[in-house]
């Protein structure tokens, strides 16, 4: 307790007066006096620490702040972000919420300050499930950082009502069946034509070029032409937004937000002047009977006829570009990697493909959904990635009225981070869970709550379908003709803002000599 403590600290700043009065002596002086100044040190820190709380839960009352969820609200403006940052930067993630597991017990839901804000953690999959599910009393609550980088007008920081209306808008011509079809041709051309070349080039960086691979479809599917010259640099200038999106909000040289906010103003100029060329060569050209998603957000109305203006355009398509190409990239690279460091795996996805490909008709040498489909084992190893990796480590919503989960309360205003992260690594849920198995998905089909890699509730990931399908087509055409080797091996890993390898797993792509395509 805190009373506890503070008469701890009073005897150690009485304790060395009391051998300097019985021993005496100038040096013991002295070194009592330097034991009273880190006596009173600890006394500070600790009445900062206490101060900080009070002050985070001034206006809860005494019922309030007895309800509240066990925790520990960290240091004055620091929080719990010092413990989170070393947790993910010693290469030890899972030892952030651990460590509140190992304190608090096993409750999935803890206060502290996180990214400047009171903060409730939840952990278990009925804790993040009854958050996710809840678009009543929760909202988005996303960090400052990501606000200004994404956009205020994209997905993250529109109404409930808004987001229903452009999820409708954006969800068919990204995961409908009929779009899904039309991209598998430019996806499947554009692996087999990029696998070609990475096998030509000797060592590469197979994560930054896997990330401009699904940069370009990406910028495919939502700007369609005109994207060639700029293609390389813009994905770029994402890979700099993305460091600065999970950062602090310190906008000063040499921090990684700051640089992000350079990137975001080239981003906005970018994607202005393609804007402004599309609305020129629609209003010159009304024949034009092709379009992609740019024009399909140009054209749609609410039902009280307002468009969307540049603004919102241009925030909605900095959002999907982004969550289009960072997660489908790394995705891929460690799906790639297990496979290969797994050889009954890759032998059994392997032997999968080929036999796709002989069920195939003589006449067809394409992919269609029809063959998508049949990859179950793919599938599997697709989602044993998804939970081993957590791209999506954390969610964030806010409290819009007070509300109580298993007997604890989350007061209105406060933050809530969902862990998915947590549930994906906890061994109560998947057994031994930091194992590659992708044979664990065997006639499995999760509890609600427990498998979360594109979100919940209304928030799911719109582009999930999409994404699968990218990472199905290249792994198809990586297993049945190619082979990796890494360069380093053991090369650590940097865990945030994703996990990767720190060389962006330098590595070689060979093509196999007897090739089944």
């Amino acid at each position: 307790s805190l009373s506890l403590s503070l008469s701890v600290h009073i005897v150690m700043l009485l304790l060395p007066v009391m051998v300097v009065g019985r021993w005496g002596g100038e040096d013991r002086m002295m070194g009592a006096v330097v034991l009273v100044l880190a006596g009173l040190a600890a006394l500070g820190a600790l009445l900062g620490r206490a101060a900080h709380r009070w002050y985070q839960e001034r206006g809860l009352g005494e019922e309030g702040r007895r309800l509240l969820p066990p925790g520990d609200m960290g240091w004055p403006l620091l929080g719990g972000m010092w413990s989170f940052l070393r947790a993910f930067k010693s290469g030890r993630p899972d030892s952030f919420i651990g460590a509140f597991v190992h304190r608090f017990s096993r409750t999935g839901i803890y206060k502290t300050f996180m990214f400047g804000s009171p903060t409730i953690l939840v952990t278990t999959p009925e804790t993040c499930r009854q958050v996710l599910m809840d678009d009543e009393h929760f909202g988005p609550g996303w960090p400052k950082a990501t606000y200004e980088l994404i956009g205020k007008k994209s997905f993250i920081g529109i109404s409930q009502e808004e987001h229903r209306w452009l999820r409708r808008l954006t969800a068919a011509p990204i995961n409908g069946h009929d779009a899904l079809s039309t991209y598998l041709k430019f996806i499947e051309d554009t692996v087999v034509c990029t696998l070609d070349k990475w096998a030509r080039m000797g060592e590469i960086e197979f994560l930054t070029e896997l990330r401009r691979f699904t940069f370009r479809i990406i910028m495919h599917i939502f700007l369609s032409s005109g994207i060639e010259s700029i293609m390389n640099s813009l994905e770029k200038v994402y890979t700099e937004l993305n460091y600065g999106m999970r950062a602090m909000a310190i906008n000063l040289p040499g921090f990684a937000y700051h640089r992000a906010l350079k990137a975001r103003k080239k981003l906005v100029a970018t994607l202005q002047s393609f804007l402004d060329e599309r609305r020129l060569r629609r209003a010159q050209d009304r024949s034009l009977v092709e379009k992609d998603l740019m024009d399909s957000l140009i054209e749609v109305q609410d039902e009280k006829g307002r468009r969307l203006d540049d603004e919102e355009i241009i925030d909605i398509l900095i959002m999907y570009l982004n969550a289009g190409h960072e997660s489908s990239g790394h995705i891929t690279m460690w799906a790639t990697v297990f496979l290969q460091e797994h050889p009954e795996c890759f032998k059994k996805a392997k032997e999968e493909q080929e036999e796709i490909r002989r069920s195939m008709p003589p006449s067809q040498n394409v992919l269609t959904l029809k063959e998508v489909r049949k990859m179950e084992y793919l599938s599997k190893v697709i989602d044993e990635t998804l939970r081993l990796v957590n791209i999506s480590l954390v969610a964030f919503r806010q409290a819009t009225s007070d509300v109580k989960i298993k007997g604890y309360i989350i007061p209105k205003g406060w933050k809530v981070q969902v862990w998915y992260r947590n549930v994906h690594m906890d061994p109560e849920v998947y057994h031994d869970p930091k194992e590659f198995n992708p044979s664990r998905w065997d006639g499995l089909i999760p509890k609600a709550g427990t498998f979360l890699p594109f979100g919940g509730g209304s928030r799911l990931c719109p582009g999930n379908d999409l994404a699968k399908l990218e990472i199905s087509v290249f792994l198809h055409y990586f297993l049945l003709n190619y082979q990796l080797a890494r360069l380093n091996p053991q090369c650590p890993i940097r865990y945030l803002p994703h996990p990767r390898p720190i060389d962006n797993c330098r590595a070689k792509i060979t093509r196999l000599s007897s090739t089944s395509t």
